[in-house]
């Protein structure tokens, strides 16, 4: 197949949050986003203006000035490593981003690694964290195959933490070992050597392929000062490595320059000399786009409770191109989404979980909470994950995850083997994996979307992601369970007791929310950087194009021949030419229609819910001894598909059994005539979407969404549903017999009642 069938994907906004629901999302993670670009700011300003003079008054340019030299005009540039320390305090003194800038940079147009020392934070000394951050970035571009620029300006170890620095597996020396790596890849490294290279800063640029040297720069094992104490000699440490020695003598340096913006423009000459990017080949011909839904919209799409649900559908389309997308086997493992788009220009592949609810499988007529992983998804995220390795296709993992399912029927399922399988194929893939943690990253399941444990490129946080194994509320639950009934609700009565228990769980539940945190997961490295939900696009177009950047290290497929063609056909009924089709057997029920197959066989194709057939339509494909027949609706009848049919898809079936059910398409979603209206029996009601229970508000603090006598339209929400611990907003749909705008009149169900499908919730009046 020599097309990649990209299609339109998501929604307007409008058309499935409603204007107040948006901005109150907004508005919440506003201010979570003004306090990710203040901490950004003290963090860039290392340890303040009097330390950036103090360079200055040396006659050379801080790190960052540096950096902002080095790169292209107009170019933006992406910080990793951040957070690292951030919040830590060593003695009285802070070491902000571990006292080191690593980022992606464009520099001559192509993307590099830049590893510079920030030389106003102790003379740009290794804390605890450094080595381990420097590493990390030099890891990214082993394996993208990104050219290295070191902007050393290093007094080596901060001594007085040296014991957290030196030794271990991670230690200082491992960086070296990395330079060794880089080089046997053949990963050019250039270093420019600014000031103080100290011991480990002195070993830090020799493995480069270039180095250049300014007059105010030397490179020593050891400085002047130990050596007058072990020697008793009169030196100073620009006699002993600076250019002179390292440049005309020892031949451990290159170039010898006068300053800072001479050695910066000497690296770029020499970065401009490496072979250009093959982004633009790798895009076979199309061009980068925007998506056609605005990305700033991701700022007002979670929901500021993390309990409640969101269209996962709806982010992806606001981050590839066009938000065309194309996903493989939509109607299994319902919970997780696969996919392939274009991320500007360049292929992708993506691994999401789908939030709110999902019919179960194995459960006919139940519903089941989507954002757990089920037998189905995980065979499906291993399968895609396989052939996305095969065919060269790099792989974003979406994650909002609460682990794996559990309970005797996931065991007999073989989950754990499932499971296996998934975390076997992503362990040893070698296609680029970059990880973004949208809000929840629980459990097992953190680890099988491809969590840092499993070595992504790189890992990006949200200011709302949640890293645990388990939330804050159900550990508390868990510690003290032996003191709780059923709902979990205390179970003693001694006065004395039941409070120390409630400021036990208390406490529990506030520790473990405090170690969620984003910073504190980027401040220990268990997360790379901390991004606004806006800013996610960019970072999507950094990595394809850092992906395809280097030919010839890995295998790149024609997308003619990919593996994921040939999946995606198998999954798919045969389609014979001129196939024959027949016409389903029809029984009038009242104004329904009930469909039943007319032969047995297979079903491998249903309509789904909510769809409007006419006479004529096929409405489904039956195998009948292997051949694809076409099920067709008889003349006369029309109507729209209620219930859910997807449950019935793949299974074999009896003739004259009934699995399509038609209503009227005039009374679609009209509550009124529902067996669970009871005395409500002719009321203009919105109904409930599922069985579950109801609520009037988005939390028990808050207002209700609405209140009696206000105007209802299109999208707007009415309340929440709650299954499972999982909240799905309840939106005024108008259809049937409800008209466009509606007057609330009176509420049909209590706050927190259960309720069934169908169940009449908010009376209303035509507005």
């Amino acid at each position: 197949m020599a097309k990649v069938p990209l299609s339109p994907f998501g929604k307007d906004r409008s058309s499935f949050l409603d204007d107040a629901s948006f901005q109150k999302n907004q508005a919440a993670l506003a201010a979570q986003v003004v306090e990710l670009q203040d901490r950004r700011a003290g963090i860039e300003a290392g340890w303040g203006a009097s330390y950036a003079d103090r360079v200055h008054q040396k006659g050379k340019l801080t790190a960052r000035e540096r950096i902002e030299l080095l790169r292209d005009p107009d170019t933006r540039l992406f910080e990793v490593g951040t957070f690292v320390n951030d919040g830590l305090s060593f003695g009285k003194l802070k070491s902000p981003a571990a006292g080191v800038v690593t980022a992606f940079v464009r520099v001559a147009g192509r993307w590099t690694m830049v590893i510079a020392n920030d030389n106003t934070v102790a003379s740009g000394s290794w804390w605890p964290k450094t080595p381990e951050k420097i590493e990390r970035a030099q890891e990214m571009a082993l394996r993208l195959r990104l050219p290295v620029v070191y902007l050393v300006d290093c007094s080596g170890l901060f001594l007085p933490e040296q014991s957290h620095t030196f030794p271990g597996r991670t230690g200082a020396g491992h960086i070296f070992q990395k330079n060794s790596k880089l080089s046997a890849a053949g990963v050019p490294q250039i270093a420019g050597v600014f000031g103080d290279c100290i011991a480990g800063g002195g070993y830090m640029p020799i493995i480069s392929d270039r180095v250049f040297m300014t007059e105010q720069a030397y490179m020593v094992i050891a400085g002047a000062a130990l050596i007058q104490g072990a020697k008793s000699q009169k030196l100073s440490s620009l006699d002993i490595g600076g250019p002179e020695v390292h440049v005309h003598q020892s031949g451990c340096a290159d170039v010898r320059v006068p300053d800072d913006q001479v050695a910066l423009t000497l690296i770029r000459e020499e970065i401009q000399k490496l072979p250009t990017s093959g982004a633009d080949f790798y895009r076979h011909g199309a061009e980068a786009c925007p998506p056609l839904h605005p990305t700033a919209e991701l700022n007002g799409l979670f929901p500021p409770d993390h309990r409640h649900v969101y269209d996962m559908e709806q982010v992806i389309a606001r981050l590839v191109d066009h938000s065309m997308f194309w996903e493989l086997w939509p109607e299994r493992g319902r919970e997780v989404i696969v996919g392939i788009a274009r991320v500007g220009g360049l292929y992708m592949g993506f691994c999401a979980n789908r939030q709110g609810l999902i019919d179960d499988a194995e459960r006919e007529g139940q519903k089941k909470p989507a954002g757990i992983l089920y037998r189905e998804g995980i065979a499906k995220l291993a399968a895609f994950s396989r052939a996305c390795n095969d065919d060269g296709v790099p792989i974003v993992w979406l994650q909002d995850i609460s682990g794996f399912d559990i309970g005797v029927e996931a065991e007999r399922l073989g989950l754990l083997g499932y499971g296996s399988s998934l975390i076997y194929s992503n362990s040893t893939n070698q296609v680029p994996m970059f990880t973004l943690l949208l809000r929840k990253a629980s459990g097992a399941g953190y680890y099988a979307m491809a969590g840092l444990p499993y070595e992504p490129v790189v890992q990006l946080s949200t200011p709302i992601t949640r890293q645990s194994v388990m939330e804050g509320r159900t550990l508390a639950i868990a510690a003290f369970n032996t003191k709780l009934d059923d709902q979990f609700e205390i179970a003693v009565s001694d006065p004395a007791e039941r409070a120390a228990i409630a400021q036990g769980m208390a406490d529990t539940e506030a520790r473990i929310e405090g170690d969620m945190d984003p910073y504190k997961s980027a401040s220990q490295m268990d997360t790379d950087e901390v991004v606004a939900p806006a800013e996610l696009r960019a970072w999507l177009e950094l990595f394809a194009e850092t992906a395809y950047q280097s030919p010839g290290y890995r295998r790149l497929k024609n997308p003619r021949i990919w593996s994921l063609h040939d999946l995606a056909a198998l999954a798919e009924p045969r389609r014979a030419k001129g196939r024959t089709s027949l016409e389903w057997l029809v029984v009038t029920q009242g104004d329904r229609f009930e469909l039943q197959t007319p032969k047995a066989g297979l079903i491998t194709e249903l309509p789904r819910k909510g769809w409007a057939l006419a006479p004529g339509q096929p409405a489904g494909v039956l195998l009948v001894l292997g051949q694809a027949v076409d099920l067709v609706l008889p003349a006369g009848i029309a109507g729209m598909v209620d219930g859910d049919p997807l449950r019935e898809v793949r299974r074999p079936v009896g003739a004259g059994t009934t699995l399509l059910v038609l209503r009227p398409l005039g009374d679609a979603l009209q509550a009124v005539e529902t067996a669970q209206a009871g005395e409500h029996s002719g009321v203009l009601a919105i109904p409930s979407p599922q069985s579950g229970r109801f609520y009037q508000r988005p939390s028990p603090h808050d207002p209700a969404f609405l209140e009696l006598g206000a105007i209802l339209e299109a999208g707007m929400p009415v309340g929440l549903i709650e299954v499972m611990k999982t909240f799905a907003q309840v939106p005024f749909v108008p259809q049937g017999a409800l008209p466009a705008k509606v007057r609330a009149v009176r509420w049909l169900v209590s706050d927190g009642a259960d309720v069934e499908e169908g169940t009449p919730l908010l009376e209303v009046e035509p507005a």
